[in-house]
């Protein structure tokens, strides 16, 4: 088969023909369609990324279709159009993950590839509204979004509605973009930040309330201020990928009890921040990462339900990989990059 390997750190991803796996007990093997890129597999190339193990198959995402099942599997889910969740092994307890909890695509090969073989309890059944290159832009980012914003942040529901204004930084990257649909699918009021006043439009065409971008002096009293907000803050939820000194003002714009969960720190540790004014407004800040396998299950629920369709920004083939990689690294995306990996 041909597949796409990282051969060593700092170096391109290059095309090859790997052996093509086989299903071992409790696994399907799944011929796949589309594979997403993740900033992941880019801080892997890099050496960002801890306990790099060196050569491997990228890609976290992927979807297909079952082509072989092996022993102890349901013989069903043969020619089913699947995706998968690439939390492997998150552990006992859903507060965190285990010793032995791993990401699909480094230490164990990836989706960039035309095949992948995977334990069953990984492999959830397509939504019927998504395309192969839909469902691929799903699985990592969105339960990233989904941890952070319905799990770490609470986001409040009520009646199947949420009246809490969400605040949702860097607007344009996978998860960030998942983040943004979810909360306006469920009727949160959501507020975005950008460097790009281009990617604030198209976040607007995708529900959210307006925004502003963060490179301007003080964007964040502009963000008050255009809102109407009063000085002790607005905003009940915010999820951020950033950090860095700007989390101070983070702070400032959070509501009296507000929530703000952080699943990346893109621009640095964070500076500045006054305890103050934490404590005092009773605020609550969570890390947060990907999720456990019930998050997951409940995010495809949600997503189907509400039919919602993640955004994607350009799709490759397979053997333009490392274009795709550089489209990546230079950060100019609004949504995911998907490889095409079979026809």
């Amino acid at each position: 088969m041909k597949a796409i390997l990282l051969a060593d750190k700092h170096q391109p991803v290059q095309l090859i023909d790997a052996p093509k796996p086989t299903a071992g007990p409790d696994d399907v093997l799944i011929k796949l369609k589309a594979a997403a890129l993740n900033h992941r597999d880019l801080f892997i190339q890099e050496g960002l990324y801890p306990k790099i193990k060196l050569p491997v198959i990228l890609g976290s995402d992927g979807s297909g279709i079952v082509e072989e099942v092996g022993a102890g599997v349901d013989p069903s889910w043969l020619g089913e159009p699947v995706l998968i969740n690439p939390g492997m092994n998150w552990g006992d307890n859903p507060e965190y993950d285990g010793p032995d909890f791993h990401i699909l695509g480094m230490p164990q090969n990836g989706t960039f590839a035309e095949y992948v073989a995977i334990d069953v309890r990984y492999v959830h059944r397509k939504p019927d509204h998504l395309s192969f290159e839909q469902a691929a832009a799903l699985p990592l980012t969105g339960l990233t979004a989904w941890r952070a914003l319905m799990t770490r942040a609470g986001l409040q529901i009520n009646a199947g509605k949420s009246s809490e204004k969400v605040l949702i930084t860097g607007i344009g990257g996978g998860a960030a973009l998942l983040a943004l649909q979810l909360a306006v699918a469920i009727g949160a009021e959501v507020w975005v930040t950008s460097g790009d006043d281009e990617k604030i439009e198209k976040a607007k065409a995708l529900g959210a309330a307006g925004g502003v971008n963060y490179r301007s002096v003080d964007w964040h009293k502009t963000l008050l201020t255009k809102i109407g907000a009063d000085k002790r803050g607005y905003f009940n939820v915010t999820i951020d990928s950033a950090a860095g000194p700007d989390f101070a003002k983070l702070i400032d714009i959070a509501a009296p009890g507000g929530r703000i969960a952080f699943y990346g720190g893109t621009t640095g540790n964070i500076t500045d921040v006054v305890p103050a004014k934490v404590f005092f407004k009773q605020l609550a800040i969570f890390g947060s990462t990907t999720g456990n396998e019930r998050e997951f299950t409940d995010m495809i629920s949600f997503v189907t339900d509400k039919q919602i369709i993640p955004v994607i920004d350009e799709v490759f083939p397979l053997f333009q990989a490392d274009q795709a990689m550089q489209k990546m690294k230079r950060g100019k995306q609004f949504g995911k990059i998907i490889l095409r990996t079979n026809h």
